[in-house]
């Protein structure tokens, strides 16, 4: 387990938590209200729940990524996921022959459509301490 636990409190604003989530990069907060555990706070909770009553919209081009990670659609589930394991990431884009964008694999997709074995090794090198 991860120790020690970052909390914050019920009056903490949402930017300060994904704020505190990007500098720690991790996706949970758990919230504390006079030492009593109260919730938590995902970066699922801010996508769905708080980015869409936002007043004020900024494009894309700010927070995205640039650097996009890819596969292809021709290479193994072995290959992809020793891709996804060396680079520690859970998704990524597909491409065919020519550079197009035919499709994205998740590491639930490996687990449900191919093999859960791979999928656990592949976890497990995803969330290795390095």
């Amino acid at each position: 387990m991860r120790k020690p636990v970052t909390t914050v409190t019920p009056d903490t604003s949402v930017r300060a938590v994904a704020a505190l989530m990007s500098k720690l990069d991790i996706g949970i907060v758990p919230v504390s209200d006079s030492g009593q555990l109260v919730g938590v706070v995902t970066d699922r909770d801010i996508v769905t729940r708080w980015c869409p009553r936002v007043r004020s919209d900024t494009s894309v081009a700010g927070i995205m990524t640039r650097s996009v990670a890819t596969c292809r659609d021709d290479q193994t589930i072995q290959e992809v996921a020793n891709r996804m394991g060396d680079l520690r990431l859970r998704r990524l884009l597909v491409l065919d022959a020519e550079d197009a964008l035919v499709g994205i694999i998740s590491l639930g997709d490996i687990a449900n459509d191919a093999s859960e074995e791979i999928a656990g090794q592949t976890l497990g090198e995803i969330v290795e301490m390095r």
